[in-house]
């Protein structure tokens, strides 16, 4: 059978596959992982870890994308699995809701962003805010999942091994203004008043700049349609940001220690300047095109231990003792705890913290991703399902309290292995 080459958004991840299915009903949908044995589902590629393919048979879900029904009674909205996150939010705000914590690129496809633990700050993991879940199983059948079902829990963050999602139903909120106030702040400043940030702010982000004792701070809250600020713009030039900054971090990997120079020079261009400014959440704070590709990783830690690791991580990052010279900005951000088994948050308030590779292809020399998850796994840090990172089942299954129990459950829901590849085998067996 003839082999075909299935190629990762950012081109660092290839595999060969034999069976490419796109559908557009759930019952093609449905015969597709009844008849096939070894199948991985993927949308937009842009996952940094190695989870969207590596099977015989893969399902581009992007063309399952429409909106199946709009309850305005229950303020729900039923979507297919491959809608964007563009497109679901377009819909809650022309009925004049909103999901309440959002992503940082609108781009990425509603399926794997649920499997994954896709977040935004200041509220839950996306799939926290989802109501009805139907899945197709294993063997074909469908199956609904709601809070009244156990399984749910392990189900909001599954990585796609308990089945295929097919349908998703997501409780929104009533739409709100938010008033965003943005500006440059040394570390031992902002550290110091992140307890109060968190109590006083509805919307709490920082853009962590190493190399520069500072850090680029987003502070917002909810305002009322009439309400009055001065509007405070970013200069034109910073739209330039993310190419200045491929330019910068473009021969880093060679001479890694003028990242540090780079990383100054670009706190004095983008990061310096005070900005005011208000919309919905999602118009004011969500990226709307991404087009330089880049290598991510991320990793979570609880809120309570932040401080101690954010002393280690910026001795270890400001060091010339290593060639960890990160890219800047360092997001991060705030979930609050939850139930879903496999999430970052779990039972306690996180802080994520991303780390970036702006020069994708040289992501592979990139020592920053190495010792940032030292950093965090000495820390019991959790990394980002979707992003970059090297611990394997030995670390990641003491890290997660329902991971034995979502192990049982996904030996019952995939008896023979349909769902999983190479890389999740890593993961997930011993």
């Amino acid at each position: 059978m003839s082999q075909h080459k299935w190629i990762s958004w950012n081109g660092n991840k290839t595999h060969s596959y034999q069976n490419l299915y796109t559908p557009t009903k759930e019952l093609e949908l449905q015969e597709i992982v009844k008849k096939n044995t070894s199948i991985r589902v993927f949308g937009g590629r842009f996952s940094s870890s190695d989870i969207n393919a590596g099977t015989d048979t893969l399902i581009d879900i992007t063309q399952y994308n429409k909106i199946v029904n709009i309850n305005k009674e229950t303020k729900e909205i039923t979507v297919q699995a491959g809608i964007t996150l563009k497109e679901l939010i377009e819909t809650a705000q022309q009925n004049g809701w909103c999901i309440p914590c959002l992503p940082d690129i609108n781009s990425i496809t509603i399926g794997g962003a649920l499997a994954t633990a896709t977040h935004g700050t200041n509220g839950f993991i996306l799939s926290k805010y989802v109501s009805k879940f139907r899945m197709i199983l294993a063997d074909g059948s469908i199956k609904e999942f709601t809070d009244t079902d156990f399984e749910t829990d392990a189900i909001r963050v599954s990585l796609g091994l308990l089945g295929v999602f097919s349908e998703i139903t997501f409780q929104c909120e009533a739409n709100y203004k938010l008033h965003l106030v943005e500006q440059p702040m040394k570390d031992i400043a902002w550290t110091k008043k992140l307890d109060n940030y968190l109590k006083t702010h509805d919307f709490v982000r920082i853009l962590w700049l190493p190399h520069t004792n500072h850090g680029y701070v987003i502070l917002g809250n909810k305002v009322s349609e009439g309400f009055k600020f001065t509007l405070k713009k970013a200069p034109k030039y910073h739209k330039h940001r993310r190419a200045t900054s491929k330019i910068l971090y473009k021969y880093t990997h060679i001479f890694p220690r003028f990242t540090a120079t780079a990383n100054k020079i670009l706190y004095r261009l983008f990061f310096t300047a005070t900005k005011e400014h208000a919309g919905s959440l999602y118009d004011a704070t969500v990226t709307k095109k991404r087009g330089q590709t880049m290598e991510l990783a991320e990793w979570t830690i609880p809120y309570t231990k932040f401080q101690t690791l954010f002393a280690d991580l910026k001795a270890m990052l400001e060091s010339t003792s290593n060639r960890a010279y990160v890219h800047v900005p360092m997001d991060i951000r705030f979930i609050k705890k939850d139930n879903a088994w496999l999430s970052y948050a779990c039972s306690e308030d996180v802080v994520t913290v991303g780390c970036v590779c702006r020069n994708s292809e040289k992501a592979h020399t990139y020592e920053a991703f190495e010792k940032v998850e030292e950093v965090f796994l000495k820390h019991g840090g959790k990394p980002h399902w979707a992003k970059h990172f090297k611990a394997t089942y030995p670390q990641l299954s003491k890290l997660y309290s329902k991971w034995d129990a979502f192990e049982i459950l996904r030996e019952k829901m995939d008896p023979n292995q349909k769902f999983i590849n190479a890389y999740l085998t890593q993961l997930f067996i011993k």
